[in-house]
């Protein structure tokens, strides 16, 4: 479960499925295409992602949740859609706020130690299922036991075990 640096091709290949387009065939943009609801995005970073997120999903409220904001200037949500602290408290806040809203939620929270990732994959397993629209796609860098989530398959060239997708729902 320790992070490394197999994990960025995982990451890129993976996050194909953040973009919806009218030529998607299959995989999660298409159904995240189709579905109304909110994205979260745990794990903010230098804001790469996020940056992604807003260029690919433009139509949609991204929310970041992460315990500073360390980005770069252009790539710092706007501070009514940054939710600051530990990840149990602002999924915990988020509940109540955003309780099965959240269509597409991003989790980029793996470090280069066992325990933490240990300790959030933790977190994140028993916090997150409380803000899924039905149908929500998940995507982490760590594993997780997701109540009511099933896996889905990695996306052709993305390597197993660095990136880890789910759905919530039954088939």
């Amino acid at each position: 479960m320790l992070k490394g640096d197999a994990r960025t091709p995982g990451s890129k290949n993976c996050s194909s499925a953040w973009r919806p387009s009218a030529s998607a065939s299959n995989g999660p943009s298409r159904e995240i295409a189709v579905r109304p609801g909110i994205v979260f995005e745990m794990g903010l970073g230098h804001g790469r992602t996020y940056d992604h997120l807003r260029i690919h999903l433009p139509e949609r409220e991204i929310y970041v949740l992460d315990r500073e904001t360390d980005c770069f200037a252009d790539c710092t949500p706007p501070q009514n859609y940054l939710l600051l602290g530990d990840i149990e408290d602002t999924l915990a806040s988020g509940a109540t706020r955003f309780g099965g809203q959240v269509i597409l939620a991003h989790a980029d929270m793996g470090s280069y130690v066992e325990a933490n990732n240990i300790a959030t994959s933790a977190k994140l397993s028993r916090c997150l299922p409380a803000v899924l629209s039905p149908h929500a796609i998940i995507l982490s860098d760590l594993p997780l036991e997701l109540a009511g989530t099933r896996s889905l398959p990695h996306p052709p060239g993305a390597p197993q075990d660095t990136y880890f997708l789910y759905v919530n729902g039954p088939r």
